[in-house]
């Protein structure tokens, strides 16, 4: 009988309900925390196992650190991609093809490229919040999205506006601003070794994540606050006007996987940032009230999408319909998309149709 591997955490929600998924579904499952993962992977000599791998859980908040955490777990996953080779084992979704949709700005390419409806890119973002605003002047911008290239869970996304007659701006982010104490290494080391017992100490601003969505309209702390977002790396996409349902916008996340889409859920949002992680409002697609023709191009273009990332079998995609014409549009991809709390305390589709895929005769053939 193939045997079913979970990496995870212990004790989170998506460990929790995969393995309820499991049991229901009659499948052998193993639980491997990552912070197991180098030795289990050592010992291990079986075939016919199908491994699935969900998301390290960052123990820091400062967007500062993310791209160096995010590249460590770049590191895992080649590692993870090596074991299988090795022994033969097969992924729910191929670890490179993790990697290939967590960098933002290579994914939307991909999909462009392909043809693919997605949310229009105006590049890397410069890196200071003066030079921002020239850009902006000099292409006749007033509005942008900005998004962390490695980020996740609405880490550091910030919504910016300028108004073209008065320049008066607004943000909107989840990021907010800290001041840290940090020592001056180099010059705490030199003292350390005269035998001087005094270190100096600067003070430091960060961002860090929050869960709550905050607008500001000082224009000195959003050039402060965009001072600190840019030198990590964002893309400048534009901002849509999204779809409205009474007084809330709101966007989709989409579950695509095996060839079909099996959940989609609302978004709503009194803000312009819709992810489910600041308290938004979830709302059943079928809630909508949307014509048919809508769910049928939201799925075809899911289609089009996954199939432009062979080894992604299960994918959350998220999706803006444009206010009026309700086309869709990929706002991005998450190949470790498929927690839904909406579905887990319901049926758990989406985890008992993985397991019954990937226990299959035929997977990974």
């Amino acid at each position: 009988m193939k045997q079913i591997v979970l990496v995870g955490v212990q004790g989170t929600k998506r460990t929790i309900y995969f393995e309820k998924a499991a049991a229901l579904e009659g499948a052998e499952l193993e639980f491997v925390d990552w912070k197991d993962w180098d030795a289990w992977a050592e010992r291990c000599e079986r075939t016919n196992t199908c491994i699935k791998i969900d998301p390290f859980l960052y123990q820091s908040g400062n967007l500062e650190e993310m791209n160096h955490l995010v590249g460590e777990y770049h590191e895992k996953l080649m590692q993870m991609k090596a074991v299988g080779e090795q022994h033969g084992s097969f992924y729910l979704n191929e670890p490179d093809a993790i990697w290939s949709v967590l960098d933002k700005a290579s994914c939307k390419d991909v999909l462009r490229q392909a043809g693919c409806a997605v949310t229009h890119s105006f590049g890397m973002a410069p890196h200071t919040a003066e030079r921002l605003l020239d850009k902006m002047r000099e292409e006749h911008i007033v509005s942008v999205f900005l998004k962390p290239v490695l980020g996740s869970g609405a880490a550091g996304v910030t919504a910016f506006r300028v108004q073209r007659s008065t320049g008066r701006m607004v943000l909107y982010t989840c990021a907010a601003v800290k001041e840290i104490e940090e020592a001056e290494r180099a010059e705490e080391l030199r003292e350390a070794d005269r035998g001087v017992g005094t270190s100096h100490v600067r003070k430091k601003r960060i961002l860090v994540n929050t869960k709550h969505l905050m607008r500001m309209e000082d224009e000195a702390k959003i050039r402060q606050y965009l001072d600190i977002l840019l030198p990590v790396g964002c893309l400048m996409e534009q901002w849509y006007p999204k779809e409205k349902l009474g007084d809330a916008t709101y966007d989709l996340r989409a579950v695509y996987q095996f060839g079909q889409l099996d959940y989609v859920l609302a978004r709503l949002s009194k803000g312009p940032i819709t992810n489910l992680q600041l308290n938004n409002h979830p709302l059943a697609y079928e809630e909508l009230g949307l014509p048919v023709a809508v769910r049928a191009d939201i799925e075809e273009l899911c289609r089009a999408a996954a199939s432009c990332f062979p080894g992604l079998r299960s994918v959350g995609i998220d999706i803006l319909l444009e206010r009026g014409s309700r086309k869709p549009r990929i706002i991005e991809m998450n190949g470790q998309g498929d927690l839904l709390y909406q579905d887990i305390y319901n049926k758990n589709v989406i985890y008992r149709r993985q397991v019954s895929c990937m226990m299959a005769p035929a997977y990974g053939r």
